[in-house]
């Protein structure tokens, strides 16, 4: 793969190539549009390509908070058409890396000292390059190592970056009003977290020595000495992505063992130690020869507050969901509704989010749940296609719920997703008997 040599780290240099972009997206339009003056029956499957590989192009050429913007559209399947998915996808773990010199230049930036100063051996090779960094095998102990360096520029990148595509996820998303500022304040917060490698270190610690009891379920060891606030230093863990081990594998057994380990990973997170992994990706998982599930990756992890865990769980059961009077109360303390709502948006996202709820809990309301079921993910896309071509919606304030939805939602859904794509069936209570 091509290495890059240089990132532009200045407002303008980053704008600029941003720029180049919207130039190519604009030729494209033009040529669409002048082909389909002579065949009007002609689809925009073609434009969605070209469109698709223009921006993410330019994106992976800027690293950063906007590639980490593509990789969690790309996580939202049902939402992009599927050009854009796959070309996303590629950011959650394979874009072009630094070239050697830039690695060697970034480390003494960072650290003072040069890769080979600090490790017995070091390939200034990447092995895995994604949105905010990337990996680099080493040595030292005795040990193999895997060694994460943030690319330059980053951090003091990440306003500007959001800035720059507000206006996109405003029309996306239909946002109105000063209190969509929320919702950009989380992201940004979140990917300022993310560039701290320090926290980063400390969150991979605490998370990983409480889940140690979940079967199945394997973490690396950090090494603080070795690390710093731009650089990361852990054992070296063998295993295959989970998306490529998804694709390889048939044996249905082997699918709900990993299957069952992530699920309860994930619950007990949530459940005991209000704290979860927001970024499920396949580029943050490995498979190892056992079949066990291996969390690499812990840059982003939400809190979540009790007042916000309790309703939102609460509209986890059948029961509460079909209780009009108590659904409604929920709805209001979890910011869906809100007072200065009409009757007319009152009785929209009643209905909207009652037919969501309905769906995606689903699974929290079996015994075991099958993620392989087309029925649960066609009802998804149909939900889905409904809402995002229904133009009374886009007439309202698509602005619903309060800031914490946007990266619990993001977990569950791209949890679903992972779930989905090894086919797994799991047992949903599962991982209380670990309390």
């Amino acid at each position: 793969m091509k290495t890059i040599d240089k990132i532009p780290v200045s407002k303008l240099g980053r704008t600029t190539e941003l720029v180049k972009t919207g130039v190519k997206v604009g030729g494209n339009y033009l040529k669409y549009y002048g082909k389909k003056a002579i065949n009007p029956d002609m689809s925009r499957d073609q434009l969605n390509e070209d469109n698709a590989s223009d921006i993410y192009d330019g994106l992976k050429n800027l690293k950063g908070s906007a590639l980490k913007v593509a990789q969690m559209l790309s996580m939202e399947k049902s939402l992009l058409p599927s050009a854009y998915v796959e070309k996303f996808s590629l950011s959650q773990f394979s874009v072009p890396p630094l070239s050697a010199p830039l690695v060697r230049k970034t480390f003494k930036r960072y650290l003072d000292k040069y890769p080979e100063e600090l490790y017995d051996t070091f390939a200034t090779q990447s092995v895995n390059a994604a949105s905010i960094g990337q990996v680099h095998k080493a040595t030292k102990f005795g040990k193999e190592l895997a060694v994460k360096i943030q690319y330059p520029g980053v951090a003091d990148s990440i306003s500007s970056d959001l800035a720059m595509v507000k206006p996109i996820a405003i029309r996306m998303f239909n946002l109105k009003g000063n209190d969509s500022e929320k919702f950009f304040k989380e992201v940004e917060g979140k990917l300022l977290e993310e560039t701290d490698y320090i926290l980063e270190v400390e969150q991979s610690k605490q998370i990983s020595e409480a889940c140690e009891i979940i079967p199945n379920l394997k973490f690396p060891k950090y090494y603080e000495e070795l690390s710093s606030e731009r650089t990361i230093t852990m054992d070296w863990m063998d295993g295959m992505h989970l998306s490529e081990f998804a694709k390889v594998n048939t044996n249905q057994e082997k699918a709900n063992k990993v299957g069952q380990a992530l699920w309860d990973f994930y619950m007990y997170q949530m459940h005991i130690l209000k704290a979860v992994h927001a970024d499920p990706h396949p580029g943050n998982f490995l498979v190892d020869s056992e079949t066990n599930l291996i969390a690499i990756d812990f840059g982003c992890v939400k809190q979540v507050p009790m007042e916000f865990y309790t309703p939102y769980f609460e509209l986890a059961e059948r029961k509460n969901i079909d209780n009009p009077e108590f659904f409604a109360k929920k709805l209001y303390e979890l910011e869906i509704l809100r007072k200065d709502d009409s009757e007319k948006e009152t009785a929209y996202f009643s209905k909207l989010f009652y037919e969501m709820l309905s769906l995606f809990t689903t699974p929290f309301n079996k015994e075991t749940f099958d993620f392989a079921d087309e029925t649960f993910w066609n009802g998804i896309t149909e939900l889905s296609e409904k809402y995002s071509n229904d133009t009374e919606l886009r007439k309202m304030n698509g602005n619903r719920g309060s800031k914490h939805f946007l990266y619990i939602n993001r977990t569950f859904f791209g949890l679903y997703n992972l779930l989905h794509d090894l086919k797994a069936t799991v047992e949903v209570k599962n991982f209380e008997r670990y309390l």
